[in-house]
């Protein structure tokens, strides 16, 4: 069971949304650095779903599958002080569970790396403020 708070401000989906995006076949993967001070490094997760998928019952059962997806895939998926937003395609509610499984493993690994890469360039530069 992977540990992670929920997103529920509007602001934080924006600024996920502004930041690295990574859209699959099924699913489109959004982040943010968090820049809000934490009790704990947990990453914070958000699910949006919106009209366009239809009724209220395949919306809910996107983020159904969303959240389930995420609770499987672990916390190791997912790196700390991080904020995700999983958006819902046409196709999440109605697709095959392990295919959708494997998209957002390949979407959060890719996410990840570019923040990797990200932490490792912020390190690699001097400190300008003398």
């Amino acid at each position: 069971m992977a540990k992670y708070l929920i997103l529920k401000k509007r602001k934080n989906f924006l600024k996920a949304a502004k930041d690295v995006t990574f859209v699959l076949s099924n699913i489109i993967v959004q982040a943010a650095f968090c820049d809000e001070i934490k009790k704990n490094n947990l990453p914070r997760i958000g699910f949006t779903a919106t009209k366009r998928l239809g009724k209220a019952y395949y919306r809910n059962l996107t983020k159904r599958r969303m959240r389930a997806i995420c609770h499987e895939i672990g916390e190791e998926s997912f790196l700390q002080n991080i904020d995700y937003v999983l958006v819902g395609r046409r196709d999440t509610a109605i697709c095959e569970y392990e295919k959708l499984k494997t998209e957002v493993k390949e979407a959060l690994r890719r996410v990840n790396k570019i923040f990797k890469k990200r932490q490792k360039d912020d390190e690699k530069t001097p400190d300008s403020a003398n």
